[in-house]
């Protein structure tokens, strides 16, 4: 799809909010599933994602990075700050009764001060003209990083991060076009992914529901569609490389690899052990099952759709309405 083609992003004007109420969760039924997949907020976030999508095709993760929009700048410098957080925050020593997931620091020390100073955060974000919207983003901002509660990361606070950066789409404070878009997913999600390792490792955050065995992966999801999308118009790499995938312990996976998809499986290897094809069976059969990228990254899409979107478990705790609509 070139971008002579590809649909453009519509735009929210903030003065249409004024009458809107600020996003929370709706989905408590499997009727509502069927409800949100036909809302102007679905619809909207999937041309996002398609666009994202498109952006990245034939790239790789650069290196070095040169010069980037300023929103860019401001969102990497904002995930830097809370990746600070977690240095200055360490896990709680329990002793001997320490528990193998969920370490106490990450709601008490972390997510407290997340809640503290999310809307300074955004303030210095978006600055004066677009601090009307903060109501409209700050329920994404917050459910993106884990649950405070459960001390859990899944595939739906990725989501609500991915919802957060549409909607600094919609209102224009991130461009769209394919510049932009590319720089969301080669830079921001990056980082953004990044920091929720450090977060998991840090602070032994529980899978939100292991999917690991009989789905796709633990935490994520998207950085299997984006890497995929990287990889789509190429027939150098095949897919079954990615069983080949080695990384020495003291490896960081963005510092070896310069694809998402690749990171991911990197990453996965250096948390789980036994064959790949027991802890990863999802994973394995991709690799070994379908024939070229571009069958991988529609399959996906069309994955993610029911496994993560369509999935009650999974969206009932993902805010809903305002810029992503909640109407048909």
């Amino acid at each position: 799809m070139s971008s002579s083609q590809r649909r453009q992003l519509r735009q929210i004007s903030l003065s249409e909010l004024a009458d809107a109420r600020p996003p929370e969760p709706k989905i408590r039924s499997d009727e509502d599933v069927k409800y949100w997949k036909n809302t102007t907020g679905y619809n909207d976030y999937q041309l996002f994602l398609r666009r994202l999508n498109e952006s990245v095709v034939g790239y790789t993760v650069p290196r070095e990075f040169g010069d980037c929009s300023q929103a860019i700048t401001n969102l990497l410098s904002l995930l830097d700050t809370l990746d600070g957080w977690i240095d200055e925050t360490p896990p709680q020593k329990l002793g001997m009764a320490t528990p193998r997931f969920g370490n106490p620091a990450f709601r008490e020390y972390w997510g407290d001060r997340l809640s503290k100073e999310s809307q300074s955060l955004l303030d210095k974000l978006l600055g004066p003209d677009l601090s009307s919207a903060i109501p409209f983003v700050k329920p994404y901002f917050m459910t993106s990083f884990g649950s405070f509660q459960r001390l859990d990361y899944g595939t739906g606070h990725e989501t609500s991060f991915a919802l957060f950066l549409c909607c600094l789409s919609l209102v224009r404070f991130l461009d769209s076009n394919p510049e932009e878009e590319r720089a969301i997913v080669s830079r921001v999600f990056v980082r953004y992914i990044r920091l929720c390792w450090k977060l998991q490792d840090t602070y032994k955050l529980e899978p939100a529901g292991s999917h690991g065995v009989w789905g796709l992966d633990d935490y994520s999801f998207l950085p299997y569609i984006f890497g995929s999308g990287q990889l789509r118009d190429q027939t150098a790499i095949p897919v079954s490389d990615v069983l080949d995938v080695t990384l020495a312990m003291d490896e960081h996976p963005m510092d070896r690899f310069d694809n998402l998809y690749f990171m991911s499986i990197a990453r996965i290897k250096q948390v789980k052990y036994g064959p790949f094809f027991e802890h990863s069976s999802q994973l394995h059969s991709i690799a070994t099952q379908v024939q070229n990228w571009g069958k991988v990254n529609k399959g996906l899409f069309e994955m993610y759709q029911v496994e993560v979107l369509g999935k009650r478990v999974v969206v009932q705790h993902v805010p809903l309405g305002g810029l992503v609509e909640w109407d048909r």
